[in-house]
C-alpha cells in the first residue's frame, strides 16, 4: 500500500505542529515515599511537518506512548521525544503531559490527609532536549474558627502558585512541592504573628523565588502567584 502521509507535497508550506491531544493515559511517575505513584494523565503529543510531507502518521503517537507502558519520568520523557523525532521524521518533537500527584499532608480527624497538585511535565526536542516541570500549588489560609456541632471553618482557597522549574540534576516532585509550601507557611507565619496585615502576591512571589534560586537542582525558573478576589484577580510574577 501506498504511504500517502510521506509523499511529497510541492506546495512547500510547513505546518508548525501536527499530532494528537487530550489523550487520556494511565501513567506511573517516581515517588519518593512509595516509589511510585499510579495516576491518569492527559497527554498532548505533536512534532513539526517538513513542507515536503504530505502529513504524519497519527496512530504511530500512541504507539509510542504504548512502548513505554505508561512509566514516565524525566528520563524516558526524553526517550519518547526522541522516539517521536526518528519514526515521525521529524524537524523537532513535543509533549505535554498533566496529571494530578496527591501527597499526605499528615491531616487526621475532620481533615483530608491528601493534597492534590496539579502537575505538567512539558517537553521539546529539536538540536537538544528542553524540559520543564510545572506545578500548581493551592495556597489556603488556615482554619480560623469552629462552629459548635458542625465541620471546621476556614477562609477558602485563597489562591494558587504556578511555579515551572528546569532541572540541573534530578529532584522529587515532593521535595520541590516542600520547598514551595515552606515558603507559603512562611508567609502565612508572619500574617499570624502580626508583622504584616495581609498576604501579598508580591510577598509571595518573592519567598518563592528566593528559595529557588538558593536550590542547587533547579537551572531556571518562574513563579506567577495568584489571589483569588470576588470580583477580580491579583497576581504577581517573576523569572530568574
Amino acid at each position: 500500500m501506498k504511504d500517502i502521509q510521506s509523499s511529497i507535497d510541492h506546495r512547500r508550506i510547513n505546518i508548525k505542529k501536527v499530532g494528537v491531544k487530550t489523550v487520556s493515559y494511565p501513567v506511573t511517575v517516581l515517588d519518593k515515599a512509595k516509589s511510585r505513584q499510579n495516576t491518569i494523565a492527559t497527554v498532548n503529543m505533536y512534532v513539526n511537518l517538513p513542507h515536503h510531507f504530505k502529513g504524519t502518521h497519527m496512530s504511530r503517537f500512541v504507539e509510542i506512548l504504548n512502548q513505554f507502558h505508561g512509566a514516565i519520568d524525566l528520563q524516558n520523557f526524553q526517550q519518547i521525544l526522541q522516539e517521536m523525532k526518528d519514526r515521525l521524521d521529524a524537524e523537532a518533537s513535543h509533549m505535554e503531559i498533566e496529571f494530578p500527584y496527591f501527597l499526605s499532608n499528615g491531616g487526621f480527624g475532620e481533615t483530608l490527609n491528601i493534597r492534590q497538585y496539579t502537575c505538567v511535565m512539558c517537553g521539546s526536542l529539536n538540536s537538544s532536549p528542553d524540559l520543564e516541570l510545572r506545578i500548581k500549588v493551592p495556597i489556603s489560609l488556615p482554619i480560623n474558627r469552629t462552629l459548635q456541632n458542625s465541620l471546621p471553618r476556614s477562609m477558602g482557597n485563597w489562591g494558587h502558585a504556578r511555579v515551572a522549574v528546569r532541572f540541573n540534576t534530578f529532584m522529587w516532585i515532593e521535595d520541590l512541592i516542600t520547598e514551595i509550601e515552606k515558603c507559603i507557611d512562611g508567609e502565612i507565619l508572619a500574617l499570624a504573628s502580626a508583622e504584616q496585615k495581609m498576604l501579598s502576591v508580591e510577598s509571595v512571589t518573592r519567598s518563592i523565588g528566593t528559595c529557588l534560586s538558593d536550590l542547587k537542582e533547579i537551572k531556571n525558573y518562574s513563579v506567577r502567584v495568584e489571589n483569588l478576589c470576588d470580583d477580580y484577580s491579583t497576581f504577581a510574577m517573576l523569572e530568574s
